[in-house]
């Protein structure tokens, strides 16, 4: 035995075992290093406690990223930490040097790595690198290639003034004194390839002769960005000169540009919403976009010849020019997705350009296209709030969705009586899945308890009015008359049976509810036979599997009077505040249908780019709210100018029923 145990230990090991424990610490060590420095690359993607508090380098004050919209129409901007880029952010800080930088990994998610050297002197003297994030080579190029600039608050740093692009070599008959080259070449990773070009910039100088020039900030360039496709860029945005960066190829790319700004240019402000003088506001209503990238493609349309986009926004400028509205709103899918609006910045800069031309308020709600491509909701609102004429917002943060918000409009006399409300919510996209499934789009979403309880809140916010609503005409008069007359006008709409409710309201969102696809009131009155239900619905219904609760548990009990439903007013009926809810989503269906007392209707297709039916022309909605509020009606406008489907949805001439709950 003790032979045999000694031959036992002298035995060698089999030689896997001892090939494995011989590299087991190479391959540890690979392991761990790859786990670190993948670590690395990921925690490098999130901002600092600091990016919270807006606390960048060479920032001597606690920002806020984006500013308001009542900063915005206030003409304030905030400073801005100078290592982050916003393109949307207000500010003033100019830049100082620019180079164009090539990646073979993602430049987001590996910043460091994609950075451009520097060292701690030029930080200090110029600023820290800072990327436009995004990318020249998108849908061209075969690695990213991005803008990187420096900026800084220091005085004794000149700062650039122009920017242009040129062929490399530049031509001889250009006059380049005075002109730095940027580093990089603008068509480095195209393919197929192209000539090289380069990027140029001039700076000037703070100072002159010792003092600071007064120059108007707008001397010196703020922000660059980059915009594709052949349209005008985002407000405040123009292209550099020298041409594009890379043409555009029917059938394949996009064109790209370099854009820039000047100064802090502040979009024009809506006015306050407010009745004509006549009591009438009227309100259009453009669904479903599906705005590219690219011009589009016309869908499913008898048109020909047709460009998608041209000839949708063609044809709602000549929709504007005719009907004249106080308030567009856009209700959903503005943006088409399905891989052809891959930069939101360029698409939200071209959709509403038709009304905006015309200096018209409008206001919009996202539908599931809209972030089909990111999400980025938070940006794309951002951006519609730096839009002129806009009234859109985010709203409040810990509510689920963005855009849930409301538009009040008031009487036109000096009291300013909040006589009519718009709300707008986010009807989300697409339901998330534990385990997504590829082949099988996931059901529509559904409105939030969240947005249930901050609809009732707001709601309950709305102060009760005397309807019908009568403006006050003795401002111009003496106060001792002007009170008399105001007494006698009180006790004139006691006898004539004012009562004390809230206003009407109207509301918008994209994705429908259930109950819109329910079965019509039914009303004894043959009159009103078949105006109860009116209009065109496809053959496939839009609204979510899923039911949220949203029509009972939110519209049927936010009530012109509150206390109705539990008797606490004498003979008050159960009438909702919401008498219309509009949506947007199925092109094919244009009808105004009421349930359990509210009308439920939609806009049918506005977009050549959207989906359609041959034969059935794009429309766009019209909401004429007269009598101060007390009055809706609706009708549509084809785009061969025909108005059909008139319809009196509340007030006078209206099948009755309008807003009336059922009891319990």
């Amino acid at each position: 035995m003790p032979a045999l145990r000694r031959d036992y230990h002298n035995t060698r090991r089999p030689p896997r075992l001892a090939y494995i424990r011989s590299t087991l610490p190479v391959l540890i060590t690979f392991v761990v290093l790859s786990f670190g420095l993948g670590s690395y690359a990921y925690l490098s993607t999130f901002r600092s406690p600091a990016f919270t508090q807006g606390l960048g380098w060479q920032a001597w004050d606690v920002v806020a990223k984006h500013a308001e919209a009542h900063t915005i129409s206030n003409g304030t901007a905030p400073s801005l930490p100078l290592d982050i880029w916003d393109p949307m952010a207000l500010h003033t800080t100019g830049l100082t040097e620019i180079i164009i930088q090539p990646c073979y990994m993602s430049p987001i998610l590996f910043a460091s790595y994609c950075r451009p050297a520097s060292t701690p002197e030029d930080d200090k003297l110029k600023g820290q690198w800072v990327m436009v994030q995004p990318d020249l080579n998108a849908k061209t190029g075969l690695w990213y290639l991005n803008v990187w600039y420096r900026r800084t608050r220091r005085l004794d740093v000149p700062l650039i003034a122009h920017v242009q692009v040129l062929p490399h070599p530049p031509p001889a008959s250009v006059n380049l004194e005075g002109w730095t080259q940027a580093r990089g070449d603008l068509h480095e990773g195209l393919w197929p390839s192209q000539p090289e070009m380069r990027l140029w910039y001039k700076t000037r100088d703070q100072f002159v002769d010792g003092l600071r020039r007064a120059v108007d900030d707008a001397d010196i360039i703020t922000e660059l960005s980059v915009h594709y496709g052949d349209e005008d860029p985002f407000f405040g945005y123009h292209r550099i000169e020298g041409g594009k960066v890379n043409p555009g190829k029917d059938g394949r790319w996009d064109s790209v540009d370099i854009v820039y700004r000047r100064g802090n240019p502040i979009p024009p402000s809506a006015p306050l919403p407010r009745f004509h003088v006549t009591g009438d506001y009227k309100v259009m209503q453009i669904a479903d976009l599906h705005y590219s990238v690219g011009p589009g493609k016309c869908k499913d349309t008898d048109k020909v010849p047709c460009t998608g986009e041209p000839d949708t926004a063609k044809w709602l400028g000549e929709a504007l020019d005719a009907e004249k509205p106080d308030l567009v709103v856009f209700s959903g899918d503005q943006l088409n997705g399905q891989k052809s609006s891959y930069d939101a910045r360029s698409v939200l800069a071209k959709f509403a350009r038709p009304v905006i031309d015309r200096h018209i308020p409008w206001a919009a709600v996202f539908g599931n296209h809209d972030s089909e491509i990111a999400e980025d909701r938070e940006e794309q609102m951002v951006a519609m709030q730096h839009m002129p004429y806009s009234l859109a917002r985010a709203g409040p943060s810990e509510v689920d969705g963005v855009g849930n918000y409301d538009i009040r409009i008031y009487s036109p006399d000096a009291s300013r009586t909040h006589i009519f409300t718009l709300y707008f919510l986010d009807s989300h996209s697409y339901q998330k899945t534990v385990f997504p499934v590829s082949w099988a789009r996931p059901d529509y979403d559904y409105i939030k308890p969240s947005q249930i309880d901050w609809f009732l809140d707001l709601s309950a916010s709305v102060k009760p009015i005397e309807r019908p609503f009568h403006p006050d005409g003795g401002t111009d008069l003496d106060p001792t008359w002007s009170s008399r007359k105001r007494r006698l006008e009180k006790q004139h709409k006691r006898q004539s049976g004012v009562t004390l409710a809230k206003p009407n309201a109207i509301m918008f969102f994209h994705i429908p509810l259930p109950e819109a696809y329910l079965a019509a009131d039914i009303t004894e009155d043959t009159a009103y036979a078949g105006t109860l239900d009116l209009g065109v619905q496809e053959d496939r219904e839009g609204a979510s599997g899923h039911n949220g609760g949203f029509f009972s548990n939110a519209v049927q009990q936010a009530l012109e009077q509150s206390g109705s439903r539990d008797g606490d007013l004498l003979g008050a009926k159960s009438v909702t505040e919401v008498k219309v809810i509009s949506h947007g989503h199925c092109h094919n269906t244009d009808r105004c249908r009421r349930v359990s007392g509210v009308w439920m209707c939609f806009d049918g297709g506005s977009s050549y780019a959207g989906y359609g039916e041959k034969g059935f022309d794009r429309r766009i909605r019209v909401y004429n709210i007269s009598d101060f509020g007390e009055t809706v009606s609706t009708y549509k406008r084809l785009t061969t100018g025909e108005i059909v489907d008139r319809q009196v949805l509340v007030g006078q001439g209206a099948a009755p029923g309008w807003g009336q709950v059922a009891e319990e």
